[in-house]
């Protein structure tokens, strides 16, 4: 077995194995303890796929440039994640929120979801990619109503109802694409291999393929978050534990995306199909405009960043649909600081959420008075996502603006306007949140700090200076999506 075939290896089995161990133990520290040493031995496991030569691709499994992106991403933030999660969850459990029971499922379901994901990034059948993605969205199902409150299971049952629906919608859809595969391909496993449909998509028919797309595009477009399929996403964030609305907006979001892009390059590859990109251009500036507007209107803080991550989703699937190199380096690089900001706000978010006892914004003010560190963080934070300078969001969005400019400048005009209402949004309840009178409690914070502190870091790093090697890394992956 090659390096790269063992590192892929690692990465699905070290959270298969941990779940079933942490299934059985007891006692929170220590399960708490080994789902932050699983998650960091996933991530060491991902980080060698940078150095070892690629594996020749097989008939389930495959690496390429673009899904390494994806799966160190997936697992950084699935590692600091965890860590986050320790003292989050230590304090659901000391308030009663949380009894050990649910604490042991809750680690063990934070396993089967990361391997879930995983399955569905190195996945190179795409009927195992569906599987992949399914398995993800019935584990965060099930962690979103973990606090059993009618408001959870609610949430957790539109989560269901609307999930399912999408995943149907992508299930039709690669079932369409094997038919259109199978007059090229013959009959078997080639017909849903995705290094062979890439390689024979321009004798595929395209009236099949065109509709396969648009039926994976609505599926998978459920999973993303785009409007007007969201539904689920903002009461899943508001009434699930707050780890699970990191990993919702830093991660399982963009695996879905990935879904949509790896089907976008089979379109195409065929000249006779219907372009991809005015699809996903048209529900990137209809996410990014209505969740915008809908910004204003937020009573909840977790509900109001669940909107900020349906208007960056629609930001970076307008931009992908945009295509070319700059615009799919653009939207690469927004979705890797997308990921990191906004996982980042809600470990702030979580923490200040329990010192107040309320998620309610009007129960949440004056932080840089009471709780400096988690006040300015989420300055820092909200500064950050709306797309300032020096963070890397701003240069993410600055090459998506400019792109539109030189080849769409009709298109420019909605998509910056859409990004400046957001803006204008963010610093509105932003203003009472850290700036405002004090009011609620003021008991000190117990939180670690670290996750936040890096994930925030790593985004100033970003806006100050991309080293060369990431910069040429990316240009790559640009010409792999076309």
């Amino acid at each position: 077995m090659s390096a790269a075939s063992a590192a892929v290896a690692l990465v699905l089995l070290i959270p298969v194995g941990a779940a079933a161990i942490l299934a059985l133990l007891p006692g929170y520290r220590v399960t708490a303890r080994l789902n932050i040493a699983a998650s960091g031995l996933t991530f060491l496991a991902s980080l060698a796929l940078f150095f070892a030569a690629r594996p020749e691709p097989g008939s389930y499994l495959f690496v390429d440039d673009l899904n390494i992106v994806f799966i160190v991403l997936n697992t950084f933030v699935g590692f600091t994640t965890s860590i986050f999660s320790a003292s989050y969850i230590g304090h659901e459990l000391e308030t009663g929120r949380l009894t050990p029971t649910y604490l042991r499922f809750y680690h063990a379901m934070y396993q089967v979801m990361m391997a879930g994901m995983n399955l569905a990034l190195t996945a190179n059948n795409i009927g195992l990619m569906w599987v992949g993605i399914e398995l993800a969205t019935l584990t965060t199902v099930l962690m979103v109503g973990i606090y059993r409150t009618h408001e959870a299971l609610e949430a957790a049952w539109k989560y269901f109802i609307l999930g399912s629906v999408g995943i149907g919608l992508a299930l039709f859809g690669t079932i369409l694409v094997y038919m259109a595969a199978l007059p090229v391909v013959g009959e078997g496993v080639d017909g849903m291999v995705w290094t062979v449909l890439v390689r024979n998509a321009p004798r595929f028919e395209p009236a099949l393929i065109n509709v396969a797309f648009v039926f994976l595009l609505l599926g998978y477009g459920t999973k993303v978050g785009l409007a007007p399929l969201h539904a689920w996403l903002p009461d899943a964030h508001a009434e699930g534990p707050t780890p699970i609305s990191a990993v919702l907006s830093g991660l399982l979001l963009n695996v879905a995306l990935y879904a949509v892009l790896r089907f976008k390059i089979l379109l195409a590859a065929n000249e006779g199909a219907i372009a991809p990109g005015p699809l996903m251009v048209t529900l990137g500036l209809v996410s990014l405009i209505f969740a915008a507007l809908m910004l204003y209107r937020r009573r909840d803080i977790k509900r109001l960043f669940a909107y900020s991550s349906i208007e960056h989703m629609g930001i970076i699937t307008f931009a992908f649909g945009m295509g070319g190199p700059l615009a799919n380096f653009a939207g690469l690089l927004h979705m890797v600081m997308h990921s990191l900001t906004k996982s980042g706000i809600f470990f702030a978010v979580g923490h200040i959420a329990q010192i107040k006892d309320s998620q309610r914004i009007a129960d949440i003010r004056g932080l840089t008075e009471t709780h400096p560190w988690l006040g300015w963080s989420l300055v820092v934070g909200v500064a950050a996502i709306a797309g300032l300078p020096p963070f890397g969001v701003f240069m993410s969005e600055f090459l998506v603006v400019t792109s539109t400019f030189a080849r769409e400048p009709l298109l420019a005009v909605p998509l910056v306007l859409g990004i400046l209402l957001a803006l204008g949004a963010l610093f509105y309840h932003l203003n009472d949140l850290a700036f405002g009178e004090p009011t609620g409690s003021t008991k000190p914070s117990e939180a670690s700090y670290v996750p936040m502190i890096v994930h925030f870091g790593l985004v100033l790093m970003a806006g100050i200076f991309l080293p060369p090697m990431l910069v040429s890394w990316f240009q790559n992956i640009a010409r792999i999506l076309g």
